[in-house]
């Protein structure tokens, strides 16, 4: 069911182009489109169950000897039962301040969060995260608190895949940010499965789609010029959300997670917009540099992509 975002804070700025002349690096729009939510989206989580197995010592049956003389009697030595290896103690959750941001749409995520330290593995994200609360987000396991996630992002599920794990904490993507990652604590939050991921290769305009580490289509497509470049690393798909114009083939759009990486290049007010996926009506921009930041693809290419699951990992490498 769809839900009708009215304002500038409930609705999504995607990071989208004008229709301009084949060839021209079209003009920067501000398009505030309203974000239906999600289809039910039920994520199968795979539990694995481990079973302890019994292990018997048996006791050594003496040599028989033929007229062996009668042996002294000897106190058999018993070695000592092996010991379970100690667990590590749980790493404390400090209190978090009341008073910190909500990471949103419109805001970057506050200074102080880490690097993510492998922003080009091709390694697929398997699991993603959703709160159930407002959960604080920290710098690392029993670090320092700088932000909250709710369990929705401008009316939509917030779904942010799992890179790390240390004691039952994770560490996840963050939206509206590039290549930076948090860490929140082993509860308030449910476990999602991911199937897919989007491979961006920035050198050839190829974008792969894997389905369970099997490649299921690759497209050409066209990427961010130069001065409005495509941003490297790992990213995600943050919503679905209507496509309003022609140029964009009547297909609905993918927001990622993902800003400009030189929001000083982009016209005023867009700033604090999202890169996305989006079908193009114009088939000759396709493996060029011509986009302001987005990944523009094919039509039938379009209506396949608008079906992943939000936390999709989509990452862009040379």
């Amino acid at each position: 069911m769809s839900s009708s975002l009215g304002g500038r804070g409930r609705a999504i700025l995607l990071y989208l182009a004008r229709r301009g002349s084949p060839g021209d690096a079209p003009r920067l729009t501000l398009d505030p489109v309203k974000l239906p939510h999600w289809r039910a989206v039920v994520p199968a989580v795979a539990v694995a169950l481990g079973a302890a197995a019994a292990v018997a010592f048996w006791p050594r049956q003496p040599d028989v000897v033929a007229d062996a003389p009668t042996p002294a009697t000897t106190t058999a030595s018993v070695s000592p039962s092996p010991r379970e290896s100690p667990r590590p103690s749980a790493i404390p959750v400090p209190p978090a301040p009341a008073k910190l941001p909500v990471l949103d749409y419109f805001t970057r995520p506050p200074k102080g969060f880490p690097a993510d330290p492998e922003p080009t593995s091709t390694a697929p994200i398997t699991q993603a995260l959703r709160p159930t609360r407002k959960l604080a987000v920290y710098t690392a396991p029993g670090g320092r608190a700088l932000a909250y996630a709710a369990p929705t992002i401008s009316g939509v599920p917030l779904v942010m895949p799992v890179v790390g794990e240390r004691q039952g904490w994770r560490a996840v993507i963050l939206p509206s940010a590039n290549r930076t990652i948090g860490w929140v604590p082993p509860t308030g939050w449910q476990p999602v499965e991911l199937h897919d991921q989007l491979v961006v290769h920035l050198r050839t305009h190829q974008l792969v789609w894997y389905r369970d580490g099997q490649v299921r289509h690759t497209w050409t497509v066209a990427l961010g010029a130069r001065r409005t470049p495509t941003p490297r690393g790992r990213t995600f798909v943050l919503a679905r959300t209507p496509a309003q114009g022609r140029v964009y083939a009547g297909v609905d759009i993918l927001a990622l997670g993902g800003v400009p990486d030189h929001p000083e290049a982009v016209a005023a007010g867009l700033s604090d917009a999202h890169t996305g996926i989006h079908a193009w009506y114009d088939p000759s921009v396709f493996g060029r540099n011509v986009s302001n930041g987005c990944i523009r693809v094919p039509r039938s290419a379009q209506r396949q992509l608008v079906q992943l699951a939000p936390g999709t990992e989509v990452l862009v490498i040379d």
